[in-house]
């Protein structure tokens, strides 16, 4: 695994050269720049997942912070970049339908990796149906903040689809989490969440295993990006924010861990890139 760390904090990522950790990469998160557990050196980890506290989840639920680039519609399933089961991945590879109708990557992108104080960097051209892009993926550790910086260059001919999520996966305590959101979010009602009278979203009750659980679409104020201040069994809180206002929202969570999913849907023209950033403030341990 590649490593930052200050004393603070010790983040690890997934390094997609190695194949100890191709093992934990496939079809759904970026593997150049996929936060695998960010460790505090009093408490331990500090991130769960749809297994935890499994060493080896399957692929597909992963843990930590990891991010992605849908190859399909969100709702729709139309295909984005795929054309005959075949195409590339953004920040993946070159990806194929098998015989059972799943994606195997074919030939995974190249990555380009930098490493510098407190930051590692991931670069990667990738072209296939007309399409081509350059992506940069920008980890950084400052203190206890670290932040999560994309951006992505079309340099095709076509309009180049950028449809992308995070998928953070936070610590529950006893199977519980509290999240602060800005006021002009919110949610119907439904049967998992509620918001209190602090406006902080809470479980309705503790989901009882890994396949019971609630997902529900948030809310988006108009011209509010995301902050979310949320609970955590060993720290003072943690503090998620993006710098655009996601075109969806949603929350998901079961009995080990939860997720708040900022999405972004839209297309880039040839020549045009898009650029954002995540970032996470670790607060101070519980004393």
């Amino acid at each position: 695994m590649l490593k930052l760390n200050n004393g603070e904090l010790r983040v690890e990522l997934l390094d997609p050269a190695d194949p100890v950790d191709r093992a934990q990469l496939g079809t759904r998160f970026g593997w150049g720049g996929y936060i695998w557990q960010v460790h505090d050196p009093k408490v331990g980890p500090l991130l769960a997942g749809p297994e935890w506290p499994s060493s080896k989840p399957i692929p597909f639920n992963g843990q930590g912070l990891p991010e992605s680039f849908r190859h399909a519609e969100f709702g729709t399933g139309r295909p984005l970049i795929l054309e005959n089961d075949r195409g590339f991945i953004i920040g993946i590879g070159e990806v194929g339908r098998n015989m059972a109708g799943y994606l195997d990557v074919l030939a995974p992108c190249p990555w380009s990796i930098t490493t510098s104080h407190g930051v590692i960097e991931f670069c990667t051209e990738q072209a296939g149906n007309g399409y081509a892009c350059q992506l940069t993926r920008r980890i950084a550790l400052n203190q206890r903040t670290l932040t999560s910086s994309t951006r992505l260059t079309n340099i095709g001919q076509r309009p180049l689809p950028l449809h992308w999520f995070a998928h953070p996966f936070f610590a529950l305590d006893d199977r519980l989490l509290t999240c602060g959101l800005p006021a002009t979010w919110g949610m119907h009602d439904n049967i998992g969440y509620e918001f209190d009278d602090q406006h902080r979203l809470q479980f309705k009750r503790r989901f009882r295993d890994r396949d019971d659980g609630h997902f529900e679409q948030l809310i988006v104020g108009a011209d509010t990006p995301l902050r979310a201040e949320l609970s955590h069994p060993r720290l003072q809180g943690i503090v998620f924010t993006c710098d655009f206002v996601p075109d969806t929202c949603p929350v998901w969570g079961n009995s080990n861990t939860w997720s708040i999913e900022p999405y972004m849907a839209t297309e880039l023209a040839p020549g045009t890139d898009r650029a954002w950033t995540l970032t996470y403030e670790f607060g101070p341990v519980v004393a």
